[in-house]
């Protein structure tokens, strides 16, 4: 605090206190040593510097004054003695009131570390589960840097949603499509599209005998209307004539087959492209992919291991990776994912896991991000929005949690972008969002709120005892806020590194950069977490002003600054002469 700083903060704190039965001299000594503090500093040489010294007509005379009235009282040493000890007393009690909770803390932490992975905590049958995380290691088999296309895949699968791949030709997209296939059991339908593709190559032919009574009907026995699961390669090389009948069945499930409207058994389609779509009549279509994924070449780091692993092959099939070494095993038919399977986790996912507001404000902050906030804007469609909620309750719930995290929120920088290089900014939203203290900024408010009411009500036993619940749910927030911060840092990141859904080079490359960012909100917290402590006890304690000003300086300078001009003429802990009720005589 600069010296001009300090003065006003001596003079309005003594406007304040005029108004209130409180000692003047009493209530400015914790601001009178700091002065003289300041002023004895060896750097000073006892005095303050020509540029910072005392405006003549500030609080300088009242700070003298206050000294030479202290010298002339003889009880006034014995009321700071008595102030001294009441704060150094309640000082240790809040000290030792904070060491049982990080107690407390640090105890439950210990116990809940071993679920906090979601492996133990309600959620998903661990049949399913087991036969996901199969599903996940039987699908990288033979494939190389395609860890996180496994996971979105079958991630889109579980929720009956679709993903798109897109890519330059060459990069396994379509193998990784058709082994899908082998892990639903079910129907497969495949196939490439090209400008010339016509509707029949996807829906039927049309039934001669029905067009003999007049009957538009096609057959689509071994067609895309009765697959569960379906891969369609080059899938924006669809014409007009195709479309239509493609988007209903795509979104709604509906095939519309002569004069009847039949729902289908799709489950998900995998669509792949070398390109992203040119022309606006494909944009209702490229937007029924909820997921989507650019899939690049091997790196340099993993060709070494790409081409060691299929040199090995003795196939004699063309293609590197559809080789039989290159392919998956054989998956035993009780590991296979069946159409209940993925039935019953959408709809207990819907059902059972929550979205707290805090998650629907981040994903409506993000919206607003991209909508607005940069360039090229991204549109991001209602209809998205809410599917992309609804698969993050699918995510948590495969991982045995019932409530969506703002870390399930990184799955979204594989929903929401138009264009692929617009994946990485929504993945540094999210993780700078991760890492903010912008919830700690809300607590930090309130606690200045509550230090300011518990000033003026200190007194009132009725008043007293509202802000004491009031310090308690705060102080309820700041534990639950450390407990998700201390669990990823002494845990190693669970809900990071555990999750189903991350790949694991992805999933390190968050955590490492929470890391650093994460220590520093643990220890805010512990720092806002001490002083509600402290305002606790003194709220116990039954504290005056004077012994709360000396317990929390810093509080009651910002309570002084940020003050209201009418506050002059409002006590602070008791009631204003004028409306003392008059005693009887």
């Amino acid at each position: 605090m600069g010296p001009d700083a300090m003065h006003r903060v001596l003079a309005r704190t003594s406007n304040l206190l005029t108004a209130t039965r409180v000692s003047r001299r009493v209530a400015l000594m914790p601001a009178i040593r700091y002065f003289d503090a300041t002023l004895s500093k060896p750097s000073l040489g006892g005095r303050l510097p020509v540029a910072a010294q005392p405006h003549p007509s500030l609080s300088r005379r009242l700070v003298t004054k206050a000294q030479g009235d202290a010298q002339q009282k003889p009880g006034y040493y014995d009321k700071e003695k008595r102030v001294h000890d009441d704060v150094t007393s309640m000082r240790a009690e809040a000290q030792e009131y904070m060491q049982s909770i990080l107690k407390d803390l640090n105890s439950s932490l210990a116990q809940s570390r071993g679920p906090a992975n979601g492996l133990g905590a309600p959620g998903l049958s661990s049949e399913v589960k087991t036969k996901l995380q199969n599903a996940i290691r039987m699908m990288q088999e033979g494939l190389v840097e395609r860890d996180t296309e496994v996971r979105l895949l079958l991630l889109a699968a579980m929720a009956g949603e679709h993903i798109l791949l897109i890519g330059p030709p060459g990069t396994a997209k379509s193998e990784v499509g058709r082994r899908l296939n082998k892990l639903i059991r079910g129907t497969y339908f495949e196939r490439l599209l090209t400008r010339f593709s016509v509707p029949e190559e996807l829906f039927g032919p049309l039934s001669m005998r029905a067009l003999e009574e007049d009957k538009y009907v096609r057959q689509t026995r071994g067609y895309l209307p009765e697959a569960e699961v379906a891969f369609i390669d080059e899938i924006f090389k669809a014409n007009s004539a195709i479309l239509n009948t493609l988007l209903t069945l795509i979104n709604e499930r509906l095939f519309d087959n002569g004069s009847q409207r039949v729902r289908v058994p799709l489950i998900s389609v995998v669509g792949a492209s070398n390109e992203l779509p040119e022309s606006e009549e494909l944009d209702a279509l490229y937007d029924r992919f909820l997921v989507r994924r650019q899939v690049k070449q091997v790196t340099p780091s993993g060709v070494a291991q790409m081409l060691t692993y299929y040199s090995s092959s003795n196939t004699g099939e063309e293609g590197g990776y559809s080789g039989n070494n290159g392919q998956m095993g054989m998956v035993r038919a009780d590991m296979m994912l069946t159409r209940d399977d993925i039935r019953i986790c959408k709809e207990e996912a819907l059902r059972t896991v929550r979205v707290p507001p805090h998650v629907i404000q981040m994903i409506t902050d993000l919206r607003t991000y991209l909508q607005e906030k940069i360039e090229p804007q991204v549109y991001v469609s209602d209809r998205r929005l809410v599917k992309a909620i609804q698969l993050l309750q699918v995510a948590a719930y495969c991982n045995g949690r019932d409530s969506v995290t703002e870390y399930d929120a990184l799955l979204l920088q594989h929903v929401l972008w138009q264009r692929p290089e617009q994946a990485d900014r929504i993945a540094d939203w999210v993780v700078a969002q991760l890492s903010v203290d912008d919830g700690l900024k809300q607590v930090q408010f309130l606690l200045s709120g509550l230090f300011s009411r518990a000033c003026r009500s200190l007194g009132n036993p009725e008043k007293v005892g509202e802000l004491q619940a009031e310090a308690s749910q705060l102080r309820e927030v700041l534990v639950d806020k450390y407990k998700l911060v201390a669990n990823n840092l002494e845990g190693g990141f669970p809900v990071v590194l555990d999750n189903l859904w991350l790949g694991e080079e992805e999933s390190q490359a968050i955590a490492t950069a929470l890391q650093p960012k994460l220590t520093k909100t643990r220890t805010n917290v512990e720092t806002i977490l001490f002083d509600v402590a402290t305002l606790e006890v003194a709220l116990k304690n039954g504290s005056d002003p004077v012994t709360l000003a000396n317990l929390m300086p810093r509080h009651w300078a910002d309570f002084i600054r940020n003050s209201d001009i009418a506050d002059v003429n409002r006590p602070i802990g008791t009631t204003p002469l004028g409306m003392q009720t008059k005693r009887k005589p």
